[in-house]
């Protein structure tokens, strides 16, 4: 069972302080290890804090030998009532920034009340004026917590770390994304539209590009998740790109088999290409959006190759 901070000797809460500021800094080092390839600017300022609470224990342990000898019962914040549980760092990587500058923002808060109210419990007059100068410099830490975007960061280093997020979403979620609904929306079309012209049946094509898509999204799915752990490329966890890949593979290619649930077979054929026509236009704004593709050049090639794959489908079904 937990025991309440009401409850704890100056001792014990000495004991707990210094363990509090082993813990944050800690947190700290997990943290600007985790930035530190994306993002170094954030993460040299979260090593100054790390070694802002390294000193603070050093002080902490100074005034515990002056007063209870060299021994420091072990008391730490899930043995005392009142903490919030805190997220283990080196679980949550790759790590996003916004929500470790909120983390940094809770702790510091958390331990300036606790320094607060550490100081209203103690007798000790140098042990009082410690904890009252800890929960100062705490106060400080909020406040520079809360200003890291704000001041800490200039335009310069903003801008770098902005371009550093979106090259990560282009690798971990625009690259899988559009292979995935090139591949749906292209390889799709010469069964869908052979099974159509072959049968003349609505709900035959609808059962075969429904097929088609489904499997083409499983099958690339588990392709792009296989193909790399991320750990080299950067390319970030491969369960998330096996997941983009997959459903934009089936979106894609559910898109132009949808008409095909329609009784008038002309309409769904007309309204199918319609659609096929949205897809390819979607995939080349996206490469010139995110890949840096010239828009005529992109929509060159993508046309090509879904007419390629649609004249196909229409020979294969009138044969």
């Amino acid at each position: 069972m937990a025991t309440a901070f009401k409850d704890l000797s100056e001792r014990e809460i000495l004991a707990l302080a210094i363990s509090l500021e082993e813990e944050d800094a800690r947190i700290y080092a997990d943290i600007a290890d985790g930035l530190r390839a994306e993002y170094p600017a954030t993460a040299s300022i979260f090593d100054e804090m790390r070694a802002e609470e390294e000193t603070h224990r050093a002080r902490l342990i100074e005034k515990y030998r002056q007063r209870f000898g060299e021994h420091i019962p072990l008391i730490r914040r899930q043995d005392v009532k009142g903490f919030v549980d805190r997220p283990a760092v080196w679980r949550l990587r790759p790590l996003r920034l916004e929500a470790v500058r909120r983390l940094a923002e809770l702790m510091e808060v958390e331990t300036r009340r606790f320094y607060e109210r550490a100081a209203a419990r103690v007798t000790d007059a140098s042990t009082r004026q410690l904890l009252d100068d800890l929960a100062a410099a705490e106060r400080a830490h909020v406040r520079a917590a809360e200003s890291i975007r704000r001041e800490a960061i200039t335009p310069a280093i903003e801008a770098a770390e902005a371009e550093t997020r979106r090259r990560l979403f282009v690798l971990q979620i625009v690259q899988p994304g559009l292979a995935g609904l090139m591949d749906g929306s292209v390889s799709t079309l010469a069964p869908l539209f052979a099974a159509a012209l072959a049968t003349h049946s609505t709900h035959d094509a609808f059962l075969v590009g429904l097929a088609a898509s489904v499997g083409a999204g499983i099958s690339m799915g588990f392709a792009e998740a296989l193909s790399d752990d991320g750990s080299l490329t950067g390319r970030g966890r491969p369960s998330l790109r096996g997941l983009v890949c997959g459903l934009m593979t089936t979106a894609g290619g559910i898109g132009h088999t949808l008409p095909f649930l329609l009784s008038s077979f002309h309409l769904a054929l007309v309204l199918a290409i319609i659609v096929v026509l949205l897809e390819l236009a979607a995939i080349s704004y996206i490469r010139y959006r995110y890949m840096d593709t010239p828009l005529v050049s992109a929509a060159l090639q993508v046309m090509v190759g879904g007419l390629c794959v649609f004249l196909a489908g229409i020979l294969i079904g009138n044969s």
